[in-house]
């Protein structure tokens, strides 16, 4: 099937596909990317190899993008403390606290700086994208041209560190 008779396709297609995204993602603005990046991906196949069901396979590839997307969200909404053990959490300094825990919330820094500090670069780039620009699991893996499965299990190694460094500080 050439370029242009995708074209036709999708642009036949095109509304059902939105209401479809729209429908998985309940997010109009979503739904747009996603039908852009279903374009892309389509075009990029067909011109790796021939698609025998043209149209099946642009509603197969929407599908995926839609769940790969909701997969992302769902993980992505988990947040940091979750991966806390609660004991830990109740030992973070709040902005009322003594001394003494202000000096053991700096020293809980100063360590986590320092592991954190010993992370490849890729390890690194992962947590600063999750943690502190709330990227997606799936859009880290774009951008550093990675599987999403590989963000996750470097995202779960990097809180298992921070959470050896706060245990060994409350142990000391």
């Amino acid at each position: 099937m050439s370029q242009s008779q995708f074209h036709t396709v999708f642009l036949a297609q095109r509304v059902s596909l939105l209401r479809t995204l729209q429908r998985m993602v309940d997010n109009p603005s979503t739904a747009e990317d996603l039908l852009q990046e279903t374009y892309l991906r389509v075009s990029r196949a067909l011109g790796e190899r021939p698609v025998e069901h043209l149209e099946p396979f642009v509603f197969q590839t929407a599908r995926n993008l839609a769940l790969d997307h909701l997969r992302a969200r769902r993980a992505q909404s988990r947040n940091l403390v979750d991966d806390v053990p609660e004991q830990i959490l109740h030992n973070v300094a709040a902005p009322t606290s003594s001394a003494e825990d202000a000096a053991h919330a700096e020293q809980l820094l100063k360590r986590l700086s320092v592991s954190l500090g010993q992370l490849t670069s890729r390890q690194q780039r992962i947590f600063i994208l999750s943690r502190l620009h709330g990227a997606s699991y799936l859009e880290i893996a774009e951008q550093l041209n990675v599987s999403a499965s590989t963000v996750q299990k470097e995202l779960k190694l990097i809180m298992a560190i921070c959470v050896g460094v706060a245990n060994r500080l409350n142990r000391d």
